[in-house]
């Protein structure tokens, strides 16, 4: 059921520096965190799971519990040492220039990958192959032949984070990867945004709550993370 909540209350209750810690080793252990980025930005919550922590049941929640798009978030450096761009900046189309988004300057979306031991790519054991096979890859990009264990297109987004995190940018990619810094964890981690199936809209911050509640979840406002961790 959807919670209605007055415009500029969500997610007011402020979170103790215990319950941020809580949340870093819950996270740690491979259990997802729910963050809410802002609702002057996409006013969504999105799943975050780290990479190394997608089984094929991770999946599975966030197609049926979350239902948003299923993206890794990489890392600048290792966006970089995989050669992997923006893919605005790669494709020759009209429809790819002149964005106009209302939350942001530009978007994170570099290119689509399966595992090349996946088999259509997009079951659940294929998408947990390769979001953990990318999860190993960042942790040492140096020891990675990008193109002989991956190819493209696939049916996992990549999201590339902008070089200085949160000081530069404040979606759920930056956000998610600053928890995996704090959480000592390579720089790969999975976003999902959570969505309403009465409404078709985002899922609003109390219904997110509720469902982290629900599921003894952590769940994280963007000025949490962005108080400790920007």
């Amino acid at each position: 059921m959807r919670t209605e909540t007055e415009p500029g209350t969500e997610g007011s209750e402020s979170l103790t520096e215990s319950e941020f810690r809580r949340a870093l080793e819950s996270f740690r252990s491979g259990e997802p965190v729910l963050v809410h980025d802002a609702a002057d930005r996409e006013g969504e919550t999105d799943l975050i799971y780290h990479a190394d922590a997608v089984t094929p049941d991770a999946v599975a929640r966030m197609r049926n519990d979350a239902g948003g798009l299923v993206c890794v978030a990489l890392s600048d450096d290792v966006a970089d040492a995989f050669d992997l761009p923006f893919f605005t900046d790669e494709v020759d189309h009209p429809a790819a220039a002149d964005h106009e988004l209302g939350y942001d300057e530009r978007s994170s979306f570099s290119f689509t990958v399966n595992h090349r031991d996946t088999y259509t790519g997009i079951t659940d054991s294929d998408r947990s192959t390769t979001i953990r096979a990318l999860g190993e890859a960042a942790a040492d990009p140096s020891a990675t032949d990008f193109a002989a264990e991956f190819r493209v297109p696939g049916h996992v987004h990549l999201l590339r984070a902008a070089p200085d995190l949160l000081a530069q940018r404040e979606g759920h990619t930056e956000l998610g990867l600053a928890l995996a810094d704090a959480a000592d964890l390579p720089p790969a981690v999975v976003v999902c945004e959570m969505l309403d199936d009465e409404t078709g809209e985002a899922l609003t911050p109390a219904d997110a709550r509720s469902y982290a509640d629900r599921y003894d979840f952590a769940y994280l406002e963007g000025r949490d993370v962005l108080e400790r961790l920007g």
